[in-house]
């Protein structure tokens, strides 16, 4: 595999990400809001996966942006899931989510920066 692909392969990285969500939403304590968080991080963490598949099977370029945004509205509610179990703290020691914390800002990053890139160039075809 060339080192482009290594680097920039954002299905493999939202399939990980989702792994890692749904990894750590089982080993979360069975409490009440253990079980509360871990559910809301199943959902909104795993989501962004099957969005970007949709966006690829856009209609059109508005199409695409919307289905990013949805994508991008699910990583910012999952990034404070983690950022909450990390306050609480849910895992010990807490600083076991700065990994994935950090790999959903990056994500968050990369839909940002996609969806200004096709706006942008939704603009100019107009």
């Amino acid at each position: 595999m060339s080192a482009e692909k290594v680097k920039y392969d954002l299905e493999g990285r939202l399939l990980e990400f989702a792994v890692r969500v749904i990894k750590l939403s089982e080993s979360l304590p069975e409490t009440r809001a253990g079980n509360h968080v871990a559910g809301q991080l199943l959902r909104s963490g795993t989501a962004p996966l099957p969005m970007h598949g949709e966006a690829q099977g856009a209609e059109s370029p508005r199409d695409f942006q919307h289905k990013l945004r949805l994508a991008l509205k699910e990583l910012r509610e999952t990034l404070r899931w983690l950022k909450l179990a990390q306050a609480v703290p849910l895992v010990k020691p807490a600083s076991k989510l700065d990994p994935i914390i950090q790999e959903c800002d990056e994500l968050i990053r990369i839909f940002v920066a996609s969806i200004r890139t096709s706006e942008s160039k939704t603009k100019k075809t107009r």
